[in-house]
C-alpha cells in the first residue's frame, strides 16, 4: 500500500472512516444502566387536580421551599385551551340528555367522544416537557382518593362562602355546581402522565393533596410532602 502521505485526498478520507469504524467495533459504547434523562433531585413538579381547574402545576426546589415556576391549565394547553371549553360543553350537552331521557324512561347511554382522552394526552405532555426544562427529578402527583376528598372540600367551601348558615340551600348550590363545572376523568389524566413520564426516563410519585389552599399552594404542598416523605424514609 502507498505511504499515507503519498495518499489523494479521497483515499485520506476513506482510511480515515475505516479507522473509526474499526475502532467503534472494538470499543463499543456501555450499555447505560440508567436512563438518559438525569433529573435534579431536589427540583421537583407539583400537578395539583381540581374540580373548576383540571391541573395546575408547581415547579419547586424543595431543598430552599423556592417555587420555580407556576402553570395554569390556561397555559399548559396554551391554543388547545379552547378545547377543554368544547370538552365541557360536551359533558354537559350529554348529562343533559341522559336526564330528560331518565325523566321519560329512555335509553340513557351518552358516551363520551375522545377528546377528553386527547386533552389529556396534551397536558401530560406539557407537564412532563415543563420537568424537562427546569431538570426535575420528579413529578408529583395526588392520590385518587385525595383529589375526591379535596374536590368535595372546594365545593363545599363555595356552597358556604355561597349560602351561609341555610344548609339546604347549600345542598342544591354545591349540586348545581358539579354540574356546571369540568368533571374530569382524574385517573385517565394521572395515567396519562405516568405513561409519557415514563417514556422521558422521569419519575413519577406520589404525595397527599392538601384540602384547602389554592391550586397553586396545593401543586407546591404535593412537592415539599414528597421531598419531606423521601428524606424521612432515609431515616
Amino acid at each position: 500500500m502507498k505511504e499515507k502521505g503519498n495518499l489523494n485526498e479521497k483515499q485520506q478520507a476513506f482510511i480515515k472512516r475505516k479507522n473509526s469504524t474499526l475502532a467503534r467495533i472494538n470499543n463499543p459504547f456501555p450499555r447505560p444502566n440508567m436512563p438518559l434523562y438525569q433529573g435534579q433531585s431536589n427540583i421537583l413538579v407539583g400537578v395539583s387536580l381540581g374540580l373548576e381547574k383540571p391541573a395546575t402545576v408547581a415547579v419547586v426546589d424543595a431543598m430552599t421551599g423556592q417555587v420555580l415556576a407556576y402553570r395554569s391549565i390556561r397555559q399548559l394547553l396554551g391554543e388547545n385551551y379552547k378545547l377543554l371549553n368544547r370538552q365541557r360543553q360536551d359533558q354537559q350537552r350529554n348529562s343533559s340528555k341522559r336526564h330528560n331521557a331518565q325523566r321519560q324512561g329512555a335509553p340513557n347511554q351518552f358516551g363520551e367522544s375522545n377528546l377528553g382522552e386527547y386533552v389529556d394526552r396534551l397536558l401530560a405532555k406539557s407537564i412532563v416537557t415543563l420537568a424537562k426544562t427546569y431538570h426535575a427529578g420528579s413529578i408529583v402527583l395526588p392520590k385518587l382518593g385525595d383529589v375526591r376528598e379535596s374536590i368535595q372540600s372546594e365545593v363545599q367551601a363555595r356552597a358556604e362562602q355561597k349560602c351561609p348558615e341555610l344548609i339546604e340551600a347549600q345542598k342544591n348550590y354545591a349540586k348545581q355546581y358539579r354540574s356546571s363545572v369540568h368533571n374530569w376523568s382524574y385517573s385517565r389524566l394521572i395515567e396519562s402522565v405516568q405513561s409519557q413520564a415514563a417514556q422521558a426516563g422521569i419519575i413519577v410519585e406520589q404525595a397527599r393533596q392538601a384540602l384547602v389552599g389554592s391550586p397553586q399552594d396545593k401543586a407546591r404542598y404535593l412537592a415539599i410532602d414528597a421531598y419531606n416523605s423521601r428524606l424521612q424514609a432515609i431515616i
